[in-house]
Order: structure tokens, then C-alpha cells, then sequence
């Protein structure tokens, strides 16, 4: 009998398989009408955009459009990377990204464990609402209360007892980005591991109690595990976007003063495209920063399988 039950699993399974395919083939139409819009807008709004990237080789001009421009080949990407400024752009960007990765990536985890040793569910609700709240505030209007706060007459000085004004302060913005985006961000990228948490096994936790573990003897035995591939999951993704710094909060927390710091390749690529009209050059770095992405993603991803026993993306 323990012969046979291969075969006979092995047999369901092509029958499901069968009936399967025979179902398809009878009801193709109504597949085909429920996937076609969303097919057609994959191809018209992800890939067929792409053919924008060949902007970055031709010195792009509007009028004549892409088939009618000039090829230049690689002298856009020359140009940006033989410019005296462009380690300042680089170091910028990547400074923010780094700093951002390193302080604002464990808030998330700290507060999911935080949050999962409440009790009471009401708490645990209110407590949720106050901490997603900020992430549903504009950009544009989280700038604004941070340009008030921090003004001569703003709130801080008012504390403080000076009249500093925060936003014309280089070695300041950086601060100001990354202690921004925790607070707004935080809150909402604790749900996904608020959610892993809740597979944690009771059972153990239970027993580790019992045990007499702490909190922290807790979280390494039961609750880490719970979450450890979701961590790491989000890290790789995270570090795959480490060149992707949000162009609309760096520009509107920008000012004259403050340009040695928070002027960075996003912020480069829309004073050289939109505003001064060089499409090709501000396509050329665009392209540039997404390479980097890229290859930023590949290497991590290599990196945390070899270190996570093949476990990655």
C-alpha cells in the first residue's frame, strides 16, 4: 500500500492538472477579457515608456523628436561624470540614502515589537492610529511644518531660546531629512512586520516565559525568527533603492544656503530636464542613478544568501 500512494498522488495531481487545462480551454474568453486591461496597461505604462532611455544617447530635441535627434552615444554620461561636481552630487545622494538606511530601517522593527507586547486591543488600535497618521500627511505639507518648526520663530527656537534659523544650515539638513521621513514613515512600514509577528508561536512564547527569558531572550528566541526573512526581504529592497532619494522633500526642504548638502542627482536631474531644457544629459543621469540601483540590488541579494543559507530574493 505505501507502494502505491506515489502513484496515486502523482495521479490526482495530473487528473486536477487535466480537468484543469480542459476548464481553461472551454472558458478562454473570460480569461482573456479579465486580463487583457490589465496586460495592456502593463505594456503601455511599464515598458513602453522605456523606450525613453534612448534619450539618454541623442542630443534629445523635442520638436524632432527621438527618431529625429542627433546621436551622441556616451557623451551625456561623459559629460556628468567628468563634471567637477558630480562626486559632490554622488556623495549627497548617497550620504542621505546611507544614513536614512541606517537610522530609519530598525525604527519600523523596534516599534512592531514594541506594539506586539500590548495586551489590550483598543491600546494597541490607538496607539497604531497615532503612529500611521503622519504617513497619510503630503509631502509637500510635512515640509511646510518643518520649515515653520524650525524657522527663527518657529517652535524650537521658541524652546530653546534662540532665533537659528535650521533650513540655512548645511551640516543641519541631513538631520532635518532623515529625523523627518522617520517620523512620518516608521509608523506605516510597521505594519508588515506587526503582521509577521502575529506567527510567532504562542506555544513557545508561553513557555519561554515560563522559563523565566526576559524581553530580549523573548524576541531572539520566538518573535525574531518570526520575522527574519521578512526583515531581510525588506532590507535588500531597501538597499536596491538606496540611490532613489524622494526628489519632491529634498527640493522643497531646499534653500540657497543649504545647497552644499541637499543637492543631490534627483534634484540635479530636474534643474538640467525640466527647468533648463537639456532632456538628453537629465536622461543620461537618471539612467545612471538606475543602473546603480540595480546593481546595488543584485550585489545585496548575493550577499545576504550566501550569509542566510541561500535565502533571499
Amino acid at each position: 500500500m505505501k507502494q502505491n500512494l506515489p502513484s496515486d498522488a502523482s495521479g490526482g495531481k495530473n487528473s486536477k492538472m487535466h480537468n484543469t487545462g480542459v476548464y481553461l480551454k472551454q472558458h478562454w474568453q473570460l480569461y482573456l477579457i479579465f486580463m487583457l486591461p490589465a496586460f495592456l496597461l502593463t505594456i503601455i505604462f511599464r515598458y513602453v515608456p522605456m523606450g525613453g532611455i534612448a534619450m539618454a544617447f541623442m542630443e534629445y530635441n523635442p520638436i524632432r523628436g527621438i527618431f529625429g535627434s542627433e546621436w551622441v552615444g556616451l557623451e551625456h554620461f561623459k559629460r556628468f561624470l567628468s563634471s567637477p561636481d558630480f562626486l559632490r552630487y554622488l556623495s549627497n545622494t548617497l550620504k542621505l540614502s546611507v544614513y536614512g538606511l541606517l537610522w530609519g530601517f530598525p525604527v519600523p522593527i523596534l516599534l512592531a515589537f514594541l506594539l506586539n507586547r500590548i495586551l489590550s486591543k483598543k491600546t494597541k488600535q490607538k496607539i497604531q492610529l497615532v503612529l500611521y497618521m503622519p504617513n497619510f500627511i503630503s509631502v509637500i505639507v510635512l515640509c511646510g511644518i518643518v520649515r515653520i518648526l524650525l524657522s527663527p520663530t518657529g517652535m524650537l527656537n521658541s524652546l530653546l531660546g534662540t532665533q537659528t534659523n535650521f533650513m540655512t544650515m548645511p551640516s543641519a539638513f541631513r538631520t532635518i531629512y532623515i529625523a523627518s521621513g522617520i517620523w512620518q514613515g516608521a509608523g506605516w512600514a510597521s505594519i508588515i512586520y506587526t503582521a509577521a509577528l502575529s506567527n510567532a508561536s504562542k506555544e513557545l512564547k508561553e513557555a519561554a516565559v515560563i522559563d523565566g527569558a526576559n524581553i530580549f531572550q523573548q524576541i531572539k528566541a520566538v518573535e525574531w525568527p518570526a520575522i527574519k526573512d521578512t526583515v531581510l526581504i525588506q532590507f535588500i529592497m531597501s538597499v536596491g533603492n538606496i540611490m532613489s532619494v524622494g526628489f519632491e522633500k529634498a527640493y522643497a526642504l531646499q534653500t540657497d544656503l543649504n545647497l552644499n548638502t541637499s543637492e543631490i542627482i534627483s534634484t540635479y536631474v530636474y534643474k538640467k530636464g525640466l527647468v533648463g531644457g537639456d532632456y538628453g544629459f537629465s536622461t543620461a543621469v537618471g539612467l545612471f542613478n538606475t543602473v546603480i540601483n540595480v546593481v546595488l540590488l543584485i550585489s545585496m541579494n548575493q550577499i545576504v544568501k550566501r550569509m542566510n543559507e541561500g535565502k533571499g530574493i
